[in-house]
């Protein structure tokens, strides 16, 4: 005799819930300083010793460069 198979229940798959965070209330923004202001901070500062140290790195490797191309154009000279 041929068994008879009882239907089997699915388990239904558990869904995560989120929470969402709560509202807080709403409060005037500060007044923000107008795009083209200038304001002199630390990182202005850090900024304009960083340019000045490429300018002269760039000036002292420029001197170089220029020193040895006379030394190459006397030798070529000779």
């Amino acid at each position: 005799m041929a068994t008879k198979k009882k239907p089997v229940k699915k388990t239904a798959a558990k869904r995560k819930t989120t929470k969402k965070a709560a509202v807080k209330s709403f409060r005037v923004s500060a007044d923000t300083r107008p795009f083209m202001s200038f304001q002199v901070t630390k990182q202005t500062v850090y900024w304009a010793i960083l340019l000045g140290f490429i300018l002269i790195l760039f000036l002292w490797i420029l001197n170089i460069q220029l020193d040895i191309l006379r030394i190459t154009e006397s030798i070529n000279n000779l």
